[in-house]
């Protein structure tokens, strides 16, 4: 017992310590108490994403003590204590965390997302240097959050806590021990009252399986991030909602869960993106290659194939993250294999040479000399470009008002942000696949005297990025909330659209890269509708 109290008080401790700590992450974007429409005690059985299954974590979650026995009563004991004397930080932690875990990570890792989505400025002999993972803190701080690199991270987060909080509900219901405030009346309940086991505490797996991921993904935040995730499971103690041996148990748990999506981040292929000089020599001539075999042949001196219009001249981003072909390199999907991304695939666009392209450059231009505010307004809403959330970011909160007012569990919330991130991470390997492959010029480069709306990005034109992500997400959200299928669609055309309003895609780009992206989120909603969940 005296063992049993050392390690009981210590932890009491370690949690309520972060609570007074100074938070740089401090997105507090409008939310309000959770009080889920359905608490879906099923989800146990739910489909795994990238685990094999809930009961290979059943040393993290060892039968629980009887809420009858000494060493519980002592844990109700201490919330007791500690509700006595709230300080007015741990009651603003408490309302923080009741508006639901799952959209208040989303908005942490959004903004660390725009924090860090800064590329790296040229040396002073003009030549860059890439952020190292090795070495977080060095200039240029790791990671430069582009869109690919954003749409992987909020993909593992997301999926992370969603196959956790499954494995969560699997044991909760196996053990189903209640909450604290139940089981004794003077144990006040200071988070909406929600009718599910607490053992796992949900609260602990959430923090246990976002941190671990996000330190992995921002480690140069990874203080800022272990504050935050402290912060959750001590408003789940100080709340009556979960006692100390619930939220041990449910950290082992997320824990756990992450280290199984650390280690297919590791081998996925986002290690090999960047390429190296010699590769990005290559794949001009490769897309020359791709032009030469096709069913009307096109010779490779008509070929005219993208170039950095940074000054200096930027090493292409990412260029491996979505290849396929010739390399064997190339970032792994969540629901598509890679010759599913081969088989996706657009087919070419016309050619620099050809009338059919004079004509788009010609739209472009058009659009350039006639940025009208209304289109204007357009082009600024979707920029999404450096210091942003990203495009996959900017529909990441969309969902996450149509989330809200669904008033999901924590479990079903945190399904909806994994499918749209799944949609929009495997966006991204489709989209960049095209884009290396073909190597298209951007309108700029045919014609320097096009003035753009907004900045121009550093890689090939075909297919539009905006397009593809958008599509995807739209497709996955509009099965998710079908009375609003239209509405998603609009935006998603719009975001298209103004990536041709600001002259920096032609418009086979976006209208390709649509087409795409719808078919890229259909192989997630083919996935969700045989998961269990419905």
């Amino acid at each position: 017992m005296k063992a049993f109290k050392y390690i009981t008080l210590t932890t009491v401790a370690l949690l309520l310590a972060v609570v007074s700590c100074n938070k740089e992450i401090t997105y507090t974007e409008g939310l309000f108490p959770l009080q889920p429409a359905n608490i879906d005690a099923n989800a146990g059985t739910w489909k795994p994403v990238a685990v094999t299954s809930y009961t290979k974590y059943s040393a993290s979650v060892p039968t629980p003590a009887d809420t009858s026995t000494a060493a519980y009563k002592t844990e109700l004991a201490t919330i007791k204590n500690l509700q006595s004397a709230l300080t007015k930080d741990q009651q603003n932690a408490i309302a923080y965390w009741s508006d639901g875990g799952v959209l208040r990570w989303n908005q942490i890792f959004r903004e660390l997302v725009a924090r860090y989505n800064l590329p790296p400025a040229p040396l002073s002999n003009g030549s860059y240097i890439f952020p190292d993972v090795n070495n977080p803190f060095a200039d240029p701080q790791f990671p430069f959050a582009n869109p690919p690199y954003a749409a992987r991270a909020y993909s593992y987060v997301s999926a992370a806590v969603y196959d956790a909080l499954k494995a969560a509900w699997y044991y909760k219901y196996q053990f189903n021990r209640p909450s604290p405030y139940l089981v004794d009346k003077n144990v006040k309940s200071l988070m909406p009252k929600i009718n599910l086991p607490s053992y796992p505490s949900e609260e602990a797996v959430m923090s246990g399986a976002a941190q671990t991921i996000l330190q992995a993904m921002f480690p140069a935040a990874a203080d800022e991030i272990l504050t935050k995730a402290g912060q959750q499971r001590s408003a789940a103690l100080l709340s009556g909602r979960a006692s100390v041996s619930d939220i041990s148990a449910g950290l082992a748990l997320g824990k756990a869960v992450a280290a199984d999506y650390i280690a297919r981040a590791g081998s996925d292929g986002m290690g090999t993106a960047v390429g190296t000089k010699p590769q990005w020599d290559a794949l001009a001539d490769s897309a020359k290659l791709h032009w030469s075999k096709l069913s009307t042949p096109v010779a490779a001196n008509d070929v005219i194939t993208w170039l950095s219009l940074d000054a200096p001249s930027r090493p292409p981003m990412l260029p491996f993250f979505g290849t396929k072909t010739t390399t064997g390199l190339g970032v792994k999907g969540w629901m598509m294999a890679n010759a599913d991304f081969v088989k996706e695939r657009p087919g070419p666009p016309p050619i620099a040479t050809q009338d059919q392209m004079k004509q788009q450059l010609a739209e472009v231009k058009y659009y350039s000399q006639n940025l009208t505010r209304e289109r204007e307004a357009i082009v600024l809403k979707w920029a999404d470009g450096a210091g942003t959330i990203t495009p996959p970011g900017h529909w990441n909160q969309i969902a996450e008002w149509y989330i809200r007012d669904a008033n999901f569990s924590e479990v079903r919330a945190a399904r909806a942000f994994a499918l749209i991130n799944m949609a929009l991470h495997d966006a991204a390997v489709g989209c960049w696949e095209t884009k290396y492959y073909y190597y298209n010029p951007r309108p700029t480069q045919l014609d320097a005297s096009i003035k753009t709306g907004t900045g121009i990005p550093n890689f090939p034109s075909y297919t539009s990025g905006h397009s593809t992500f958008s599509a995807a997400a739209a497709t996955v959200l509009s099965y998710l909330f079908p009375a609003h299928a239209d509405y998603f669609n609009a935006q998603a055309q719009e975001a298209s659209l103004s990536r041709l309003y600001g002259a920096i895609h032609y418009r086979v780009d976006i209208e390709s890269g649509f087409d795409h992206g719808q078919r890229i989120g259909g192989y997630t909603v083919n996935f969700a509708m045989t998961d269990g969940a419905n």
